[in-house]
């Protein structure tokens, strides 16, 4: 199913998202209509679910954005279709998104939605959380009916930065989850944790959402994801004094080259860089 096949059926914009998404209505409708027909057809979006994309899944992620800061580096862990990341990426052009999602089907559907989109504030990662450890460090960690709490608060406190919080969508159940899940939330790190309604105003059933904040608990695997991390930033850094180096011998050697002396040549290393990919 393409956008511009006739009998395309989309649903429209209620009222409330032009007054909550302002100039950026027109993108979340074009995002709107991508999930309502190639994301019906990959299977990442029931197609009883197209009628109500907008009510209980576009305006139910857009609200949490209330909760984040401008500028802020957000990480949306097992993105799937990109609820809540592309809606907070399309929502919000200040934010960057990391995308991780462990399905490479999933991630070539995120790659041509971002390229369709023209959404220069995503990078999308194929792998699950605990592969990025060390190498994505975000101000605030998202998710969306990926995992019980006290698993998603492990996998995802490694993620973030001194002072972040995980903002996890949950159902009317969160407060119950959270209570059983409590020796598992300490056990990770844990220090403070609520759970909030938002978009009372926005949307029908406002959206429940757990906010964790906490430090992660040193283990085997996260102290070898830090000296990886470590170790890829010396390792740029040592190109970069070599690349630095190389312009300076060869800015040398041209200066003799113009006096009449001999032209040098360098074969020192180049420099590279190295970016994540999931």
């Amino acid at each position: 199913m393409t956008l511009d096949e006739p009998g395309t059926s989309l649903p429209a914009a209620p009222p409330i998202a032009e007054q909550v998404l302002g100039d950026r209505l027109d993108a979340m409708e074009h995002y709107v209509a991508i999930l309502a027909t190639r994301g019906v057809d990959h299977g990442l979006v029931g197609p009883r679910e197209v009628p109500r994309l907008w009510e209980r899944h576009i305006l139910n992620c857009v609200v949490i954005g209330d909760l984040i800061d401008e500028g802020a580096t957000v990480a949306d862990v097992g993105t799937g279709a990109g609820l809540p990341g592309l809606v907070l990426a399309v929502a919000r052009p200040d934010l960057h998104l990391h995308l991780i999602e462990p399905l490479q089907r999933r991630v070539t559907w995120l790659e041509g939605a971002v390229e369709e989109l023209g959404l220069e504030n995503v990078t999308i990662h194929r792998g699950k959380a605990q592969a990025f450890w060390g190498e994505v460090e975000a101000d605030v960690v998202t998710s969306r009916a990926v995992a019980r709490i006290g698993e998603l608060v492990a996998w995802c406190l490694p993620l973030l930065r001194s002072g972040g919080e995980i903002v996890a969508i949950k159902g009317a159940s969160a407060a119950a989850e959270v209570e059983q899940d409590h020796a598992a939330l300490v056990a990770a790190g844990m220090q403070a944790v609520d759970v909030e309604t938002v978009g009372e105003a926005v949307v029908e059933v406002p959206t429940t959402v757990v906010r964790v904040r906490g430090t992660a608990r040193k283990t085997k695997r996260s102290a070898r994801a830090e000296r990886r991390g470590a170790a890829a930033s010396k390792g740029h850094g040592a190109d970069r004094r070599a690349a630095r180096a190389q312009d300076s011998s060869k800015d040398y050697s041209g200066s003799r080259g113009r006096h009449g002396g001999s032209r040098g040549t360098d074969a020192g290393p180049g420099s590279r860089e190295r970016r994540g990919r999931s």
